[in-house]
Parts: structure tokens; sequence; C-alpha cells
């Protein structure tokens, strides 16, 4: 499934029919268990200065790679740290810059599809700065940030920043070509309508559930990004926590101390895989009208 496979709404759509199709969405089964998994984790994450019994960075407990137990429940790190305690600000840490940086990649990318509809040579300009983007590897792109500013929050920041402009300029772009073909585009410019009234009244309105579908993949795929970019060693650095990083700093105790990594894998997986189910659920709403 792909956002861009979302059927097209028709403009008699109102507020009253968008807000229907969204709670139809959620009773579904994927929707709904997708919008719990995500709520319940994204709260735990959100909530970890009040959950967490431990400083995640710092405090250690002086018993290294410690089993799970009443104190700790997931057990403890290489520095006596509790892996409950950093798990949930990891989590924390991931739904931060998830929610800064898909945003605004999706912002740029409506922008920059919008600019593709103008004309010819806006197109052509737009396209090739796009397909010089898809053509460059996000771990390329990873490292050639960590010479210009050190690994860390600010360049999976700009990564994911970046990884979302060149599918949601796109999708904007096709979205705004089909519509403006439609007879209620073509009603609206014999009525006397201009052309920006026409893009923002009447087109973009009904290409915002094919981009709200991208916003929600989009999510969880910055989500797994983050966690491939921290295993490489361009995420988020120590003491500070991070999903990908306790999976990269964890691997070489995984004989000692399982929790350390099936803890974060867990979690990063029931994200992505929460984000997705509520995608799914979303797009099959949307088909059904």
């Amino acid at each position: 499934m792909t956002a861009i496979e979302v059927t097209q709404l028709a403009p008699a759509q109102g507020v009253g029919a968008r807000t229907g199709r969204w709670s139809r969405a959620l009773r579904t089964p994927s929707g709904a268990t997708g919008l719990v998994v995500v709520t319940v984790l994204v709260a735990a994450g959100l909530m970890a200065p009040v959950l967490a019994p431990f400083d995640p960075a710092f405090q250690s407990t002086g018993a290294s790679l410690l089993g799970p137990s009443s104190q700790h429940w997931l057990g403890t790190d290489e520095l006596g740290r509790d892996i409950y305690s950093r798990l949930l600000y990891g989590i924390r840490q991931d739904v931060i810059i998830t929610v800064l940086g898909v945003p605004l990649g999706q912002v740029i990318g409506v922008v920059l599809g919008l600019v593709a509809t103008v004309d010819r040579l806006a197109d052509g300009v737009v396209q090739r700065l796009l397909d010089v983007k898809m053509a460059f590897p996000q771990v390329i792109l990873a490292a050639t940030l960590a010479t210009i500013i050190t690994p860390g929050f600010a360049t999976v920041l700009i990564v994911i920043v970046i990884a979302g402009i060149p599918v949601t300029a796109r999708l904007t772009r096709s979205a705004v070509l089909t519509q403006r073909e439609r007879d209620y585009v073509v009603g609206a410019r014999v009525v006397g309508a201009g052309r920006a009234a026409i893009l923002f009244r009447h087109i973009l309105p009904n290409s915002l559930d094919a981009l709200i579908v991208h916003f929600v993949m989009a999510a969880a795929g910055a989500i797994f990004l983050e966690g491939g970019l921290a295993i490489i060693g361009f995420g988020i650095q120590p003491p500070n926590p991070s999903l990908g990083g306790m999976i990269e700093t964890g691997l070489p105790f995984l004989a000692e101390q399982q929790w350390y990594v099936l803890g974060p894998i867990a979690v990063l997986t029931g994200l992505v895989i929460g984000l997705n189910l509520l995608a799914d659920g979303i797009n099959a709403a949307l088909r059904r009208g």
C-alpha cells in the first residue's frame, strides 16, 4: 500500500464527510490496533520523566548487565544504567525528532510539488532536483553531514527532513495535476475563480487525505531511519539514549543481557508496525468513501 494509491475525493466531500471517514478508519481492525499501539508507546515516551525511575544518561546502579528484576524491570547495561529508563527516554527522543522532522519535510515537499505545477520549466527544475536527491543514499547524506556537523540530533533531523521531500513533492504534483482536470475545477474557472483560489480552496483540500496517509507512513519511515543511522554511528550520540543507539551499543552484550537489545527492538518494531497499521486503516476507509 502506498499513499499514491489513495482514491481522490470528490469535491462535494465536506468537513462532516471527512470526519466520518476518519472515525471509520479508526474503527477498522488495523486502524484501531495501530492507534492503540502508537498511542501507548508515544505516551510512555512523553511521560518518561515521570515513569523512568533512574536518570537515563548518567545514573549508574553500580552493577552492570544485570537481568530483569523488581528494581530494574529490563536489567542494566554495561555501565550499570537502568535499561527500562533509557528505553523510555529513547522513545521520547525518537518521538521528538519525528514530530520535528517529518512535518518540515512534508511542508517543503508540498511547496516543491506546487511549484512543479506552475509551468514546464519549473516542473523540469524541480524534477531534476528530486532525481538528484533520490540518487543520493541516506547513509552517504548522513556521513556528509557528520563531517560538517558532529553526528547527533541535528544530523538525524536534517536527514529525516530531506528524506521526506521527494515522495511528498511528487505526490502533491500528481494530486494537483489530476484534480485540476476535474469538472469542479473547470466550473470554478468558468465562474471566474482565480488560480490561487482554485488551488487553495478546491484542489489542495481534495488532496489532503492522500497527503495525511503519506504523513503517517513517513513517520514510520523516520523512526526506522533514526534506528538505522544510530546503528551505523550517525545517530543520537551517547550518553543520550535512542532506540537505534541502544541496539547498536547492546549488540556486543547480547549473550549476557538479551533485554539490552530486545527491548528497543520490540519498541522500534511496535512503533513502525503501529504507524503502518494506522495508515492502512485510513487508506481502507478512504477507498470506501
